[in-house]
């Protein structure tokens, strides 16, 4: 049983460090959602002898020549610039105007005044995920320290379970709050900003990820506990039950040593026939069919030896 106990514990710990890398790998990213924005090509500054793809080009470079008329080549969606954008819960980046790297800004610029409260909560249950998540992963690792009693390991594990469990809740909250936190920024966010198409990103799939991983840590951590409970609960039935039988032996005056043989006939019983002996009657078997001992007048044989 120990071996057991000790390859769950090892394997709940190591589903909630999985779930913690997850987690923090996805917080500090800004690839939850991605997409592209409809943007007008700005005017293409300097010498430009070129046609650019970024930026609209006049025939002439001498733009401030009054004289001269000016007209550019790109006409309908020529003139427009489809730029990539990825967003996480603390910033937004867009690609530059020359689509070379991008410009990033706070997310919570971006959300509309009104809904940022949403925001806010997003991040403070965020943050509280990673750290409930933290502590029930240094509970579960001291738990697995040989040092510790049986009855403080249990502890710990309870513990671990409920923070790893309470953690997992928080962080589907938190995640749920950054898609209404997003979706309402792409409502009713600046012009500036919205997408004109966008979806889910690989942050989004860690942050669930993490989510599932921690929620089988809180599961593993709480089976264990619950089996160590049942263990010990069954153990202690059996020992209350030895001893109410031992009780009623005494009470009827038996030797010392019928007290012996039941104690030796009771594993023969079995797990599957773990219910309570039923004591003798003048003699007579009980109706289980189980091991007995025999009544106080006819407890010994012809020749003095005792039977069950």
């Amino acid at each position: 049983m120990g071996t057991e106990c000790s390859r769950r514990g090892s394997l709940a710990l190591t589903l909630n460090i999985v779930a913690f890398t997850c987690a923090l790998s996805a917080v500090t990213t800004s690839f939850w959602c991605e997409g592209t924005r409809k943007v007008v090509k700005p005017f293409c500054t300097g010498p430009v002898t070129t046609r650019q793809s970024y930026c609209i080009r006049f025939n002439s470079s001498n733009i401030n020549d009054s004289r001269l008329v000016q007209y550019i080549w790109e006409s309908g969606e020529e003139k427009f610039l489809m730029r990539k954008f990825h967003t996480g819960i603390f910033f937004s980046c867009e690609q530059a105007a020359d689509m070379n790297g991008f410009n990033c800004r706070d997310f919570k610029d971006i959300a509309p005044d009104h809904e940022k409260g949403v925001l806010w909560l997003c991040i403070t249950a965020e943050c509280l995920y990673l750290i409930l998540l933290f502590t029930g992963g240094v509970l579960m690792w001291l738990e697995l320290c040989p040092c510790l009693s049986v009855m403080n390991k249990l502890k710990l594990n309870a513990f671990a379970a409920m923070f790893t469990a309470l953690s997992g809740l928080l962080g589907m909250v938190a995640h749920m709050m950054f898609t209404t936190a997003f979706q309402l920024a792409v409502a009713m966010g600046p012009e500036d900003w919205r997408p004109k198409t966008w979806d889910y990103s690989w942050s989004y799939i860690l942050a669930w990820g993490s989510f599932a991983t921690c929620m089988a840590s809180a599961v593993t951590a709480l089976n264990r506990y619950t089996k160590t409970i049942v263990e010990f609960k069954y153990k202690r039935r059996n020992i209350e039950k030895n001893l109410r039988i031992k009780q009623k032996l005494l009470e009827m005056d038996l030797p010392e040593h019928m007290w012996d043989m039941y104690l030796t006939a009771v594993p023969a019983r079995g797990e599957g026939n773990a219910g309570p002996l039923d004591l003798p009657v003048n003699g007579h078997k009980p109706s289980t069919g189980a091991a007995y001992v025999m009544g106080l007048d006819s407890m010994t044989g012809p020749q003095g030896e005792a039977y069950c």
